[in-house]
């Protein structure tokens, strides 16, 4: 009589622990680990100072953004106007304030940063999903449109658009999102190409997995990682995009505050009243490079060559 087979759990023959969620302990010694590099906090810091600024401009700004006062025109940083009123970033060329526009100017800035990038990330994630995962001509048809796209100059795709459709907030959304899906293509196919060929890949092909459940179980949440940090260095990026978008009168319209059209309002008085471009350059600086700082960090964080 041939001897009954020996029953293994399922658990201790395959290890298929490489696709599930991290664990709260594993999420622990991320923030740790995150939390010895002061620069990357330094960086996450400045990010909510911006995000709640933004949130909270209608309590925080103290002035509306939109009210034009032509006889406090031009006041010079730290003045008060015939009301009594402080201006601590002074006043523009119609008396309106320059630290609460800067404050309202926020909001437009990262409403297009995070909406730009959640439909660049999402299209960019499918697409290097089912192009490292297939391969073959699903590869070739994606790979090569991401070439096309690469081809065709940004701003000249912008003009384009906003000239038939018009400047405003959603249309500046998706033109940006739309054309910046090709790097994150890239690199999450870069990553599923190695995936597809690891062993707990292998394995859950094996025990009958559909391709849907293999990639979305186990390559996706391992192609994550590096789709994370791409996004948050783009952010900084699309910010950019944003303000020279406005500065350029292509991007949202007056009144709505905007860095950018700030600074394209400040550039006539460069040499007269420094403060009016100053302020709205030193918010975009520094906002970019916040979001520069904590991408970088998070990168040396999650990078796995650095977990010794």
């Amino acid at each position: 009589m041939d001897p009954a087979p020996i029953s293994v759990p399922l658990s201790r023959a395959v290890d298929l622990s490489a696709g599930r969620a991290p664990a709260p302990r594993e999420w622990a010694l991320f923030a740790r680990r995150l939390a010895r590099r002061r620069t990357a906090l330094f960086g996450l810091v400045v990010v909510m100072i911006v995000v709640v600024a933004a949130l909270g401009a209608s309590w925080i700004a103290g002035y509306d953004p939109t009210e034009q006062d032509i006889t406090n025109r031009l006041r010079a940083p730290g003045s008060q106007d015939a009301a009594g009123r402080a201006h601590l970033f002074g006043t523009d060329h119609l008396g309106r304030d320059i630290l609460a526009r800067m404050i309202f100017g926020a909001r437009p800035a990262l409403m297009v940063g995070f909406a730009a990038v959640a439909i660049s990330g999402v299209l960019g994630m499918m697409v290097g999903l089912l192009s490292g995962y297939f391969g073959g001509w699903i590869d070739d048809v994606f790979m090569r449109l991401a070439d096309v796209q690469l081809a065709f100059p940004f701003i000249l795709l912008a003009i384009a658009v906003i000239g038939v459709l018009g400047p405003s907030l959603p249309v500046i959304i998706v033109v940006i999102g739309v054309s910046s899906w090709v790097v994150y293509a890239r690199v999450v196919r870069g990553a599923v190409l190695s995936l597809r060929e690891r062993e707990f890949v292998q394995a859950a092909h094996a025990l009958g997995s559909r391709d849907g459940r293999v990639l979305l179980r186990h390559i996706l949440p391992n192609a994550f990682t590096p789709w994370l940090v791409v996004a948050t260095l783009d952010m900084a990026r699309v910010i950019v995009i944003e303000s020279a978008l406005s500065f350029l009168g292509l991007g949202v319209q007056p009144p709505t505050p905007t860095w950018g059209g700030m600074l394209a309002d400040g550039r006539v008085y460069i040499s007269t009243a420094w403060w009016l471009a100053t302020f709205p350059g030193l918010a975009i600086l520094v906002t970019v490079l916040g979001i520069n700082l904590f991408g970088d960090g998070l990168r040396d964080t999650l990078d796995p060559r650095l977990k010794l």
